[in-house]
């Protein structure tokens, strides 16, 4: 939500839920405007959730004030017991959002002089109207959905440039100085799609696929770290051997198909097959061709990890 965005909702749901208290003629209806601006918050399912906690806790300061005053009296030391009794109970019910504005309702009690029916209702009533209006204001929130398919479809043209520059080192033996740079930005780019893909999914309250991006673009992040591991081994992966070329071949055909869709099965039987190739070639003659194989071995093993992750997120998604 940007600044202005929430700046009119504040003002707007301050100025309504004064007013809709004054109807009511409750007393202190200001307070019914200070609890809709600490309750505008960023997403919806925050607003809901930290609404209804502060409607527990009122009921709960009330309770406890209420035996307090009757008992003891109304006076400063009074409220003091009260605050010492009232906050450890509200951390543990976990209703502790509610502290400051409900110790303020309480505080209108010790100024009145009065736990009567009344004036508990007038203080349950602010808290209510000024939450609730907060609660309509937070429905609408726009939604990030283009920015993310957006941010999806960038850093998988992103991800296929990776794989293209791998094959190219495989192929011809030079590294590619853009790989680095590319791992970078997509290391940032999935740290921001995560965070609005968190944003979006609490702003769905009744959605049942609210945490598939979520998931997506943890797949990526996940695929992103083993991109890294390979770029490394990579370095020692210099000689044009028939190894070296069908890996790049696997690497190339995945660029091609990196896209979310893909359940990515003939990928792995290729794997798989190129695996059994390593198993029945004639063992290296020297030790460059020996620390070659071995560096593509290793990569081989990442680049399986690299594809499993991805059918893994394919079979839950289609259990799901």
């Amino acid at each position: 939500m940007t600044v202005s965005l929430r700046a009119i909702k504040i003002a707007l749901a301050t100025t309504i839920a004064i007013l809709i208290a004054q109807a009511f003629q409750l007393e202190y209806s200001v307070s019914a405007g200070v609890i809709a601006i600490l309750s505008v918050l960023d997403t919806k399912k925050s607003s809901v959730t930290t609404a209804l906690q502060r409607v527990g806790s009122t009921i709960l300061a009330l309770g406890v004030a209420t035996i307090l005053f009757q008992l003891l009296g109304f006076n400063t030391s009074v409220f003091g017991l009260y605050l010492l009794i009232y906050i450890p109970l509200a951390y543990k019910f976990k209703v502790e959002v509610g502290i400051a504005p409900c110790s303020v309702l309480v505080s209108h009690l010790l100024l009145e002089h009065s736990t009567s029916i009344g004036w508990i209702t007038n203080e349950l009533s602010l808290m209510i109207i000024g939450a609730g209006i907060a609660i309509l204001f937070n429905l609408y929130m726009p939604s990030k959905e283009t920015q993310l398919m957006q941010l999806r479809d960038e850093i998988e043209e992103k991800m296929k440039h990776v794989l293209i520059s791998f094959d190219g080192v495989l192929r011809k033996g030079y590294t590619n100085e853009k790989v680095e740079r590319l791992l970078k930005e997509l290391r940032m780019e999935l740290k921001k799609a995560e965070k609005m893909a968190y944003t979006q999914s609490n702003n769905q309250l009744f959605s049942q696929n609210e945490d598939y991006m979520i998931q997506y673009f943890d797949m990526r992040q996940q695929q992103v770290k083993v991109l890294a591991e390979m770029s490394t081994d990579l370095s020692v992966c210099s000689l044009p051997t028939k190894q070296n070329i069908i890996l790049a071949g696997l690497f190339h055909q995945t660029a091609n198909q990196l896209h979310e869709s893909n359940p990515v099965v003939d990928i792995k039987k290729d794997i798989q097959a190129m695996l059994n190739d390593f198993r029945n070639s004639d063992l290296p003659s020297t030790r460059e061709e020996f620390e070659n194989r071995a560096a593509l071995f290793i990569l081989l093993n990442d680049f399986t990890r690299f594809i499993q992750i991805k059918k893994e997120f394919f079979e839950q998604q289609k259990n799901e």
